[in-house]
C-alpha cells in the first residue's frame, strides 16, 4: 500500500529522503558479509564531537547551553565554609590529633602539654580567622571582602550564629580543661589566659571591622 504525501510538502521530502537513505544503507554490505550500521541523524555536514551523557547530553538535547567550571552558588564561599558538613568534627579532631602528637614528644609533661596544645591551637586561629583578610576565591563584590578577617566574613557579618557561638565555646572549653590538668599553676594559668582573650576580644560584636591604632587596616 503506497502513502501519497503532498509533493510540495517540506515534510514529504525529509521523509523521502529517510527513506531512500535508509535503503541504500541497508543493501550495502561489508567485505565479511556484515551489515552495515546506519548512521544516526545528527546534524548534516557536522563531524562527531566528544560523546556526552548524563545532565551534559540532556542539556546539549534541549539546545540550551551547558555552564562549564561552575565551582559554587555563593558570591562568597568564606561565608560559609564553617557551616559545611563535617567541618565542626573535623576542627574537634584536629585539635585531638595536636595534643595527641604533643603527649608522643618524650620528657615533656602532661601539664606541659595541655598548655602547648592551648598555646598553638589559639595562635592558630588567631592568624585564621583574625589576621588573614581577603578570600582565596574570586568573588564579585568590587573587593569589599580584601578588606575583612575571615572572621568578619562569616555569614555575611551576622552575629551570634550557630558557627560563631561553636568557635567561641570551644577556645573556653580548651581552656578550662587546660586549667585543670595544669593544676591551676600560676605560669600556667597566666599563659593560657593572656592567650583566651586574644581569641575572645577580637570575636565581640563591639569589634567588627575596628582595628585598633591601625593595626591590619589594609
Amino acid at each position: 500500500m503506497r502513502h501519497v504525501l503532498p509533493c510540495g510538502s517540506s515534510e514529504a521530502w525529509g521523509e523521502l529522503g529517510d527513506v531512500a537513505q535508509g535503503k541504500a544503507y541497508n543493501s550495502q554490505k561489508a567485505p565479511g558479509g556484515r551489515q552495515l550500521e546506519r548512521p544516526r541523524p545528527g546534524l548534516s555536514g557536522s563531524s562527531p564531537g566528544p560523546s556526552t551523557s548524563g545532565p551534559a547530553r540532556a542539556t546539549v538535547e534541549r539546545g540550551g547551553r551547558m555552564n562549564v567550571g561552575t565551582a559554587h552558588s555563593e558570591v562568597n564561599p568564606n561565608t560559609r565554609v564553617m557551616n559545611s558538613r563535617g567541618i565542626w568534627l573535623s576542627y574537634v579532631l584536629a585539635i585531638g590529633l595536636l595534643h595527641v602528637v604533643l603527649l608522643s614528644i618524650p620528657f615533656v609533661s602532661v601539664p606541659v602539654v595541655w598548655t602547648l596544645t592551648n598555646l598553638i591551637h589559639n595562635l592558630g586561629m588567631y592568624i585564621f580567622l583574625h589576621t588573614v583578610k581577603g578570600t582565596p576565591f574570586e568573588t564579585p563584590d568590587q573587593g569589599k571582602a580584601r578588606l575583612l578577617t575571615h572572621w568578619e566574613q562569616m555569614d555575611y557579618g551576622v552575629q551570634f550564629t550557630a558557627s560563631r557561638k561553636f568557635l567561641t565555646i570551644t577556645p573556653i572549653v580548651l581552656y578550662f580543661l587546660t586549667s585543670f590538668y595544669t593544676k591551676y599553676d600560676q605560669v600556667h594559668f597566666i599563659l593560657n589566659t593572656v592567650s583566651l582573650m586574644s581569641v575572645l576580644i577580637p570575636k565581640l560584636p563591639q569589634l567588627h571591622g575596628v582595628r585598633i591604632f591601625g593595626i591590619n587596616k589594609y
